[in-house]
Order: C-alpha cells, then structure tokens, then sequence
C-alpha cells in the first residue's frame, strides 16, 4: 500500500487552533466560574490545597513558584486557606526564619473530596475514548506542558540562578540525599521498599569514591546544602559507551527546567567521549521518558524484571552520536 503524506498545517493555523483547545479545555474544566471541584474555593485555592497536600511541608515562596502567583498573592491565598482553618503554618526546623506549610484534618479532607471529583471528571471523559487515544491524549498534553513549564522557567527565573547552584562532583551529604530522593519517590509512587533504597546507597557510595576519574561525572543542584537533583555519568573508555545514572529531581523543582539543565551538562559531557550512551528506567515514567527522547534516546529493549526489587517492565534506552 502507498503511504500518502498529509501536509503538515502551518504554524499560525496550529496555534490558533491550540489557543482554542486551551480555551475550551478553561471552560469546561470549571476555570470559568468562581469555585472549582464541587468546593467553595477559587481555582488558585483549590490548586494551593492539592499542592500543599502533595508536599507536606513547602513554603511559601516555592508554593507560589509552582502555582505561578507572585509573592502578595501567594500569602493572601495562605492566610485565607488558614482563617478557614485548611492550612497550618509551622517553624522549620533547620532554620526558624521560615515557615512551612501542612493540610489540617479539614483541609486533608477536603483535598480527597477535590481528588474524588477530579478523578470522576477524568474517568466520565475516558470513557468516551478508545484506549490507544487516551494514551495518545496522554502523551501529547505530556509534551504540550513541559514546553509551557520550559518556556515559563526560562521567563521567570531570576538571572541564572540555576547554574550557579549546579556543582559538580561529590558533595558532602550528597551519598544519603540522593538515596533518600529516589526512595521517597520510588516508594510512594510506585512501593520500592528498602531493597531499592540499599542498591542506589551502595552502588551510589561505590561510584562517588571513584571521583574524580576520566569519564566519570556526577552533577547536583544543591540548595543550603542539601541535594534537590542528580545525574552521573558512568562511561567506559574501552567500549565508548557511557551509563546515564541516579538522575532524579525532587518533587519542588518539577518543572523549573533543573532536570533538562542536569541532561544538557551530561549530553556535552558524553559528545566529547562516548559514542553511546544508555540509561535504565521501566514503563511508565512518561515525564522522564520525554524529556529522555527530546535529548535523542530511543527505546532499544523492553522486557519484565525485578532489578529493583520489584517486578516492572524494564526499559533500556540508547543514544548515539551522530
């Protein structure tokens, strides 16, 4: 059969028709009216609640990041969510200067209502779609907010206050928070218990001791000490091939562009030595996998294993230089 290409829309025509997805998508998700999600908050109140329930803990000024709200608006928002008793500051313990912010029992309880909601709303328009469209549904809208997030971050940040906290190298502490990281994420989103913590603490502690050493990389974003992010490179001279490891990013950076900042030191790094490099990872971490194949990785084998510690279905992408 003959495989006839259709012409490709242009530019103009794609945005327009963008702008009013996203205008419909405003409407009929409820950003229209004054409360959202069957509640009596307004849409940013509703977002505070599912953000601040996500994280236990943040602040202020990285819950206003994330939800995209200046400073003034932001403790406006706090204080409202607190006088109707759904917030509760604490002092932090590693500096009493600031504060951070928990879900009360009312507010925990109206976060599962929202959650409840939501899921309904989703699973009522799912229903309506064969499966390989909600998955294509799925991979585009993927791909459509990173690019948002990506274009936001490069607008707001202030300077390039994300190079200058990316070191290289072994940091102390850094052994134990990137543990730590991947244990908290691998366990709540998908049961990795201590098995998993144990391999990426050894082999980790392992691979630090080595450094400095020709191939070998480790990059961080660190922030008062503390290790938010990371990536290493484990490349073998004798084969030209490198091994992309233990990239993570903590759950507050998601979306400020410090994962893609960490791929484009490692992808230079690589370019200049290797050539291919591959990476590790199992069916399901969409966001990771495309930020992996926007820097040119291909899905090369896909089969079930438990190197983890829990059965997953592996997958072992390849770069290489072109």
């Amino acid at each position: 059969m003959d495989l006839i290409d259709i012409p490709a829309k242009s530019r103009e025509a794609t945005i327009l028709e963008l702008r009013e997805f996203s205008r419909r998508l405003v409407r009929e998700l409820g950003f229209m009216r004054a409360t959202l999600a069957d509640s009596d908050l307004a849409p940013s109140a509703v977002h505070a609640i599912l953000e601040i329930g996500a994280r236990p803990g943040i602040s202020a000024k990285d819950l206003a990041n994330i939800l995209r709200l200046d400073k003034s608006n932001t403790s406006r928002q706090v204080a409202r969510l607190e006088a109707g008793g759904l917030v509760e500051r604490k002092i932090a313990n590693e500096d009493a200067r600031s504060s951070e912010l928990y879900l009360t029992e009312a507010g925990q309880k109206l976060r599962k209502k929202i959650d409840r909601f939501a899921t309904d709303q989703v699973s009522d328009a799912l229903r309506r779609m064969v499966p390989a469209d909600q998955q294509a549904l799925v991979r585009s809208l993927a791909l459509y907010a990173d690019a948002l997030t990506q274009d936001n971050a490069v607008k707001t940040a202030p300077g390039d206050t994300v190079a200058t906290r990316v070191l290289e190298g072994y940091q102390p502490g850094c052994i134990g928070d990137v543990a730590s990281l991947h244990a908290r994420f691998y366990s709540e989103h998908w049961g990795f218990g201590a098995f998993f913590e144990k391999k990426v603490a050894t082999e980790l502690a392992e691979f630090a001791g080595k450094l400095p050493a020709d191939g070998k990389a480790l990059w961080l974003y660190v922030e008062n000490g503390r290790s938010l992010a990371s990536l290493a490179i484990d490349g073998d001279d004798e084969t030209g091939i490198a091994h992309l490891r233990w990239f993570i990013v903590d759950d507050s950076l998601r979306g400020s562009g410090v994962g893609r900042r960490l791929m484009s030191r490692a992808m230079k790094f690589v370019d200049d030595r290797y050539s291919e490099t591959y990476l590790w990872t199992f069916k399901g971490l969409d966001a990771a996998r495309h930020l992996y194949e926007s820097f040119g990785f291909q899905l090369a084998d896909e089969s079930e294993g438990a190197q983890w510690g829990s059965k997953v279905i592996e997958q072992r992408f390849r770069r290489c230089l072109a």
